[in-house]
């Protein structure tokens, strides 16, 4: 409670604002602008991701200790909140919710759980828990040890492995990893409540921690990337069929099968939230469109800007179903033969799939920039004002995707992770040890 505030006018968050405008205004800054004003009607974009949402907390000391999150919208909808009684399971609660999540947050991740408090804290101390380091490697180790553990670490340990079990595995598609690490944090609440809040948090962690004492800027010193993989990924001819969309037809799309891996040549249109409600408004009223979808393939996705001689930015899958109510519209009124999109397609949508024998196609989320670089050239066709909600014209090479829902309506979103809980349930895989790396 000795810090003194200095060098700027205004409040704490206009201070706040104006340093996150400048980031995302900086010319090297490679994330998008997604924070739209008027969250009910207009939802127009501020074009630099403010304002930002700010939680101060004010504790004895002389520094001033900040962190960041940029997260993406994909998991943060995922975000679930309940009021149980005070004798109610939370992991059942817990193992119940996570199915119904889908694949939108980009497993696996991390899981935040806030317990106690009011309805807000709850939901406060579920997302501040994501802000710690994975540690699930080195509790399990302390369990293993016969070191007594913590309730909360048994609690931890529990949903860990229990979640896992369920088989939702990588992009929801079934596997032994749903999560990574499950945190929790706790609050006193009043007797007769349990407030619970889960918040996801999918591989692309974009955080940040500093300190400042008052002697002046502080720097952070990007990591090396030689931390990570090297990725060397190169089109798998013979395991993939690759596919001409300038030439794609009703009858070769309705030949593609779920869990079949396609390398997509050619142009495509892109479209989400905002241009979809656009065209369902401009269809009613009977006015013509920007583009012509007939025997297109349509891409959901918000490109980041392009730098440094790129055709498009970061360019990763949104959620697709966000799209599920104006998937019959687009199947029915404007000639689209398939989708491309992020995790599963919800009952709506599928019914629409099989009805006009269509087919959803999987791209990889939480790997934009990789995607990307299939992407030879993109301009924007429809809708400029949406700004990354604009319809584009992708031209793209070897794009590698996943047939999702086929025409005949069989979803890999279901028949995977249904698979592989029995799978797990039957102990095939119980001699497997995962080791931290």
């Amino acid at each position: 409670m000795d810090v003194r505030w200095g060098g700027f006018t205004g409040s704490l968050d206009d201070a706040i604002n104006e340093g996150v405008r400048r980031g995302y205004n900086h010319p090297d800054n490679t994330l998008r602008a997604s924070v739209v004003a008027d969250p009910q009607f207009d939802r127009k974009n501020t074009k630099d991701n403010t304002p930002a949402v700010i939680f101060t907390e004010i504790v004895p000391g002389d520094k001033l200790e900040v962190t960041v999150a940029a997260k993406g919208g994909g998991s943060e909808n995922k975000s679930k909140l309940v009021m149980l009684n005070p004798g109610d399971s939370v992991v059942d609660w817990v193992l119940k919710t996570v199915p119904t999540m889908g694949a939108g947050w980009c497993p696996p991740g991390m899981l935040g759980i806030g317990i106690g408090g009011t309805a807000e804290k709850a939901a406060l101390m579920a997302k501040e828990s994501l802000m710690d380091d994975l540690d699930m490697h080195e509790l399990q180790a302390k369990k293993a040890s016969g070191a007594e553990l913590t309730k909360v670490e048994a609690l931890r340990i529990e949903l860990y492995e229990k979640v896992n079990a369920l088989g939702i595995g990588a992009q929801g598609l079934g596997g032994l990893a749903t999560v990574l690490d499950i945190k929790i944090k706790m609050y006193p609440t009043h007797a007769a409540s349990k407030p619970v809040a889960m918040i996801p948090n999918c591989a692309a962690t974009r955080h940040a921690h500093f300190v400042m004492d008052g002697s002046g800027a502080v720097y952070l010193t990007p990591p090396s990337l030689d931390l990570w993989p090297d990725v060397d990924w190169t089109p798998d001819y013979n395991k993939s069929k690759k596919v001409d969309l300038d030439a794609l037809t009703p009858e070769e799309v309705a030949s593609w099968k779920p869990g079949d891996t396609l390398l997509l040549n050619g142009k495509m249109l892109t479209g989400r939230d905002a241009a979809h409600k656009r065209i369902a408004d401009m269809l009613a009223r009977g006015e013509p469109l920007p583009v012509d979808f007939k025997n297109r393939v349509i891409y959901y996705v918000g490109p980041v800007d392009p730098m440094k001689g790129e055709a498009v930015g970061p360019a990763g899958p949104t959620t697709a179903t966000r799209m599920d109510g104006f998937t019959e519209m687009m199947l029915a009124q404007t000639g689209l033969i398939a989708m491309i999109g992020k995790a599963e397609r919800g009952p709506v949508a599928i019914e629409a799939i099989k009805k006009h024998k269509s087919a959803y196609l999987m791209a990889v989320g939480g790997a934009a920039y990789l995607v990307s670089k299939a992407i030879k050239t993109a301009k924007v066709v429809g809708f400029a004002d949406l700004g990354m909600e604009a319809i584009y014209e992708f031209d793209v090479v070897d794009m590698p995707v996943t047939v999702a829902v086929d025409a005949g309506g069989t979803s890999a979103h279901i028949t995977g992770p249904a698979e592989w809980q029995k799978r797990i349930a039957s102990g095939e895989f119980k001699t497997i040890t995962l080791e931290a790396v």
